[in-house]
């Protein structure tokens, strides 16, 4: 079971990652090479080196040979710190991503800057999240922000943007301040999206009043891996005998929790709360 379990979830990994390097590849292609933009991570920072060749050594350099070569250490890092499976997917989407460009036609939508900056980040964002969901990245800062965010348990993508602004100043000094400032805003779209779409890091409060919990404990410790306390009560209301139990789970478990419980005690009341931070033992289950 544990087996064809495996094999589908790289099928969906592979799905994944072929889908979110062709919405990058065409967002590459459209958005950003028409509105002389510069994307987030190792991608821009390839659009950057091929804009710097070819306005002032007048050679074209192909995005897929300045992409690979880039990504190499971080590849490294991403293998030895990060998961092996994560990184080789990431590598695959690396590829395709490259040569999706270097063989898709580039194409303009539209002429307007700001309508370019704000949904090529929206479109980026999409496909960064979609190689995410899929247990994968577009490779460099990607793998530099999953190993931070793996050693302090916390989303670092606002810190990715941060490793952007190095590259934006290079670009406004040698290509003007107007393209960097959208990039900016297209980068800005981008980490949001990220933000909303990739949950891994974001953790949720749940308060559950309950008549079952010898029941309902086994259940949440079984699916999530993640322990319970338990409060022995009164509600005041029905003056019966009630047991609060109080655990932090993962975003994406909270509504198969909700539904097992309610499966068991359909008058269980609950509360689900943002958790901004969490001190001690939380189990995530390992990159592989």
């Amino acid at each position: 079971m544990n087996y064809k379990h495996g094999k589908y979830r790289d099928v969906i990994t592979l799905i994944c990652v072929v889908v979110a390097a062709a919405i990058a590849a065409v967002n590459l292609n459209t958005f950003v090479n028409a509105g002389g933009l510069f994307p987030g991570g190792f991608n821009g920072l390839t659009v950057l080196i091929q804009r710097i060749a070819s306005t002032y050594f007048h050679i074209e350099i192909p995005f897929s040979l300045v992409n690979y070569t880039l990504n190499a250490i971080p590849a490294y890092i991403g293998f030895k710190m990060v998961g092996k499976k994560f990184t080789l997917y990431s590598l695959v989407m690396i590829v395709l991503t490259g040569l999706f460009v270097d063989v898709l036609p580039i194409v303009n939508i539209t002429e307007d800057i700001l309508l370019i900056a704000i949904f090529g980040g929206i479109i980026n964002g999409i496909a960064l999240s979609i190689a995410l969901k899929g247990n994968a990245s577009s490779g460099g800062t990607d793998f530099i922000s999953m190993w931070i965010s793996k050693r302090t348990g916390q989303s670092a993508w606002n810190y990715v943007m941060g490793m952007n602004v190095v590259m934006l100043l290079v670009a406004g000094a040698l290509f003007g301040w107007e393209s960097a400032l959208y990039s900016i805003i297209f980068q800005f779209c981008s980490t949001q999206v990220v933000n909303t779409m990739h949950t891994r890091y974001k953790r949720m409060t749940m308060l559950i009043v309950t008549s079952q919990p010898d029941v309902i404990i086994p259940i949440i410790q079984h699916s999530t891996h993640h322990g319970v306390t338990r409060l022995e009560g009164i509600g005041t209301y029905s003056g019966k005998e009630r047991t609060l139990l109080y655990t932090v789970v993962n975003t994406t478990d909270v509504k198969a929790i909700i539904h097992r419980v309610k499966e068991v005690d359909q008058t269980a009341f609950i509360n689900v709360t943002k958790t901004e931070m969490v001190e001690g033992r939380f189990y995530l289950e390992p990159i592989r």
